[in-house]
């Protein structure tokens, strides 16, 4: 069977993050959706996403295909249902299709023609950027018991202080020296060549992927997130940083998403909870204004390839776009546009040719080629974001 993820009706909620990339490859816990479902099924996937993505994910279609909402993350129950599919069958959770089987042929898809069945059990949707960092903790614990069934942890070195140490799981090539891991709020799962410097204290759940670091004597709160290729320092609580960003140093991350070629620089502070305590309110893409999230604690959202120079200040709910550049003393704005240069003080465009110049030696600096495909993607969010740069 050809298994097929589209971005469905949630795409335009997880801006800035699927400006660069389908919902399939938003991290959250440990893996991302697509490696969840890939793990699961025992299968590779392809993707239904924008067109100018296309080109870096193609879609494959077959003469048979089951085609899945990306905002779904799979578990055991829902991904039996997904393979017992059969042709003009439909999974959906109340108003939102899950997953169904359809054919080449069929250019349009009207679900009243299918037989609908209804999944009846909890599963995780990511249905806002937020959803990201608040569900994280769950993402964590579904993925640990994921990855870890039947497989035996790396040995914890001597000179690691670990409470509830079942829950904790080390992959090859792990480093660990004169750290303190508490597993007792959630699993701490430290990724294959991954490496904890002395002093650092963790409290999980925490996700330590592929060669991430954490850097001498950081204070991490759970459930967080940090992606392959990622370093972190300072005090990071309930956070996702998706892959190859960085937060290297002192100061401050909390309730709070970073997506993939992101730098905060030192002592970056990022407000999570309102000096009033009141609802916070993040932009909305969808509407052009701010919308409530029904939290309490909410901090900032960063698009790809992102970047904030020392000392940078954000308020609670700060949203920033793809490939924007902060800087400066004082508070910016609570919603940066993509492609834009300054802070506090004001912002002008930054011109693509600056921005593909660093992201380019970013990435050469991960043996990570920034090729045409790439520039053509930064390209298109370029023009799609010109609206906001109203400055």
């Amino acid at each position: 069977m050809n298994y097929i993820l589209f971005d469905g009706d949630f795409r335009n909620a997880l801006l800035p993050f699927t400006y660069t990339k389908p919902v399939a490859d938003l991290r959250i816990g440990i893996l991302t959706i697509r490696e969840k479902w890939e793990k699961y099924l025992g299968l590779t996937t392809t993707t239904i996403t924008e067109d100018y993505l296309e080109e870096k994910y193609p879609m494959v279609e077959m003469p048979e295909n089951i085609m899945i909402n990306a905002s779904f993350c799979p578990n055991d129950g829902l991904v039996e249902m997904v393979k017992n599919l059969s042709e003009k069958e439909a999974i959906f959770k109340g108003e939102d299709v899950i997953a169904f089987y359809t054919t080449d042929t069929q250019e349009e898809v009207n679900f009243e023609d299918y037989k609908q069945v209804e999944f009846t059990e909890d599963v995780l949707q990511i249905k806002n950027t937020w959803d990201i960092f608040s569900l994280n903790d769950k993402a964590i614990e579904q993925d640990f018991n994921l990855i870890t069934k039947n497989r035996k942890s790396q040995p914890i070195p001597a000179g690691v202080n670990t409470v509830n140490q079942e829950n904790i799981f080390l992959e090859e090539g792990a480093k660990l020296t004169f750290c303190t891991l508490n597993a007792s709020t959630g699993p701490i799962y430290i990724g294959k060549d991954a490496e904890i410097m002395e002093g650092c204290i963790v409290r999980g759940a925490l996700a330590m992927c592929d060669n991430s670091v954490l850097k001498l004597g950081a204070k991490i709160y759970g459930a967080t997130t940090i992606g392959p290729h990622s370093k972190v320092g300072g005090e990071v609580n309930n956070s996702v940083l998706m892959g190859y960003s960085n937060k290297g140093h002192d100061g401050f991350l909390g309730n709070s998403v970073l997506g993939e070629w992101c730098n905060l620089g030192a002592d970056t502070n990022n407000s999570n909870l309102k000096n009033n305590y009141a609802e916070v309110r993040l932009w909305d893409y969808n509407t052009g204004r701010f919308a409530k999230t029904g939290l309490q604690f909410c901090g900032l959202m960063m698009g790809d390839h992102s970047k904030c120079g020392i000392n940078t200040m954000f308020n609670t709910g700060t949203v920033v776009g793809v490939s924007a550049n902060i800087f400066g003393s004082g508070f910016p704005r609570n919603f940066i546009p993509s492609f834009s240069w300054g802070g506090a003080s004001g912002f002008t465009e930054y011109k693509t040719n600056k921005v593909f110049e660093v992201a380019n030696e970013v990435m050469k600096r991960r043996k990570i080629s920034f090729d045409n495909i790439e520039k053509r993607i930064l390209e298109n969010v370029y023009e799609l974001t010109k609206q906001y740069r109203n400055y």
